[in-house]
C-alpha cells in the first residue's frame, strides 16, 4: 500500500478525497482513504479490549489454581454427586432422587419448548431479514452484478452470518472480513461482498461487462451433463443450480 500523490508546479503532494482523508492504493489498485482520528480510536479501542481480555485469563488461572492436584475433574465430580445423594438419602432412596432430578428437568423442558420454538422461529426471521435483505438492498449488486439478486445469495449467502444482532462475513479460510476504508473494523455488507466476488474464481461470469471467461466448470470425468457455462442456462432454476454447482467447486 502507498500514498497516492498529485505534483503541482514541481511539487509533489499528497492526494485526498472530499472530506480531505489522504488516498492510499492497495497493492490491487483500489484505492482506500485513510482516516488518522479514526484509526488511532480502533487502536485505542482494541487495545482496551486486549487488556480486558489479559485481566480476564489471569483472574481465571488464579481461580484454577484452587483446583491444583486434582488430575481427573470428571471423577472428582461424579464423587461429589455420590456424596451428596448419600446426603440426601435422609429423605429418599439415593437412586430416587436422580429419577426425581430426571422428571424435574424433562418437566421444565416441556415448560419451556414453546419459549424454545417461538425463539428459533424469531431467530430465523432476523438471519432471513438482515442477510437476505442486505443482498435485496445491495446497492453493489445492482451497479455491478448482471444476473439475479438470488443467485448470488445462492452462491455467497453461506459466507454471511448473524453476530450480536449484526451481518458479519467470513472468506473462503472461515476469517471475518474486514474493512479497508475502516482498519481494524468488520467490513459492512456491501464491502463484505465486494471483497467475496473480488477473489471468486468465476467473477468475469457474473459481473457487467464480463466476457464470462470464468463460468465454465468441468464434468469431472464426463459423467455429468448439464450447462457448461452460465449463458447455456435457459430456466432461472437452471441459472440458480449452475451457480451453486461453481460455487461449490471455487
Amino acid at each position: 500500500m502507498k500514498l497516492k500523490t498529485v505534483t503541482v508546479e514541481g511539487k509533489t503532494y499528497a492526494e485526498v478525497n472530499e472530506q480531505g482523508l489522504p488516498l492510499y492504493i492497495h497493492d490491487d489498485g483500489k484505492e482506500v482513504a485513510h482516516d488518522a482520528p479514526q484509526t488511532v480510536a480502533t487502536i485505542s479501542r482494541l487495545n482496551g479490549e486486549a487488556k480486558t481480555n489479559r485481566e480476564r485469563y489471569e483472574t481465571a488461572e488464579t481461580s484454577l489454581k484452587a483446583f491444583e492436584g486434582i488430575e481427573d475433574p470428571a471423577a472428582a465430580k461424579k464423587a461429589l454427586e455420590t456424596l451428596k445423594n448419600f446426603d440426601d438419602k435422609k429423605l429418599v432412596d439415593a437412586g430416587e432422587v436422580e429419577k426425581v432430578k430426571a422428571e424435574a428437568i424433562k418437566a421444565v423442558e416441556d415448560k419451556y419448548a414453546p419459549i424454545v420454538q417461538e425463539r428459533d422461529a424469531f431467530q430465523s426471521q432476523l438471519h432471513n431479514e438482515l442477510i437476505g435483505g442486505g443482498f435485496a438492498r445491495s446497492k453493489f449488486i445492482q451497479d455491478n452484478i448482471a444476473v439475479p439478486v438470488d443467485m448470488i445469495q445462492a452462491t455467497f449467502g453461506k459466507n454471511f452470518q448473524i453476530e450480536d444482532g449484526k451481518v458479519v462475513a467470513v472468506g473462503a479460510d472461515g476469517q471475518k472480513i474486514y474493512s479497508r476504508a475502516r482498519p481494524g473494523e468488520i467490513a459492512d455488507f456491501d464491502e463484505a461482498l465486494e471483497t467475496l466476488v473480488g477473489g471468486y474464481q468465476h467473477k468475469d461470469s457474473i459481473l457487467k461487462g464480463g466476457q464470462g471467461s470464468g463460468g465454465g466448470f468441468q464434468n469431472n470425468g464426463g459423467n455429468k451433463t448439464g450447462p457448461k457455462s452460465l449463458s447455456e442456462c435457459k430456466t432461472k432454476d437452471e441459472k440458480i443450480a449452475y451457480m451453486k454447482q461453481v460455487g461449490e467447486q471455487a
